[in-house]
């Protein structure tokens, strides 16, 4: 099994699909990659050499993925709540931030629905 940025890539798939496993690298920087690697979208996992393995990790330290990409990702959050932009206030509350309906729709970012309690009725 290869294993490139500290991900066990799948030995079974082709190499254009295994290396989009890695977070920060989609479909299209997969291609990318092999492209300027000089190696074949469709040979396995298991069938790649151990020096087309070395330099696809020296094409792969270029790239911001994994644990960089997701620390620059929370310090850029970070950052909108600091300046309390309204992407930053709406990070801070938990809510959708690219302008979609909330009065009927984010369910799932919103929490799970609260029941309001009605008037009990007395009973004689």
């Amino acid at each position: 099994m290869a294993r490139l940025a500290g991900i066990d890539l799948p030995r079974n798939k082709d190499i254009v699909i295994a290396l989009t496993y890695i977070f920060g690298i989609g479909l299209q920087k997969s291609k990318d990659i092999l492209k300027e690697a000089s190696i074949d979208e469709n040979i396995k996992t298991k069938d790649i050499s151990e020096d087309q393995i070395v330099k696809l990790r020296s094409l792969l330290r270029e790239y911001p993925i994994e644990g960089d990409l997701k620390r620059q990702v929370s310090m850029d959050i970070k950052r909108l709540k600091e300046i309390g932009s309204y992407r930053g206030e709406r990070h801070k509350r938990k809510l959708p931030c690219r302008g979609q309906r909330t009065h009927t729709n984010a369910r799932t970012k919103r929490g799970k629905k609260i029941a309001v309690a009605g008037k009990k009725k007395v009973t004689k």
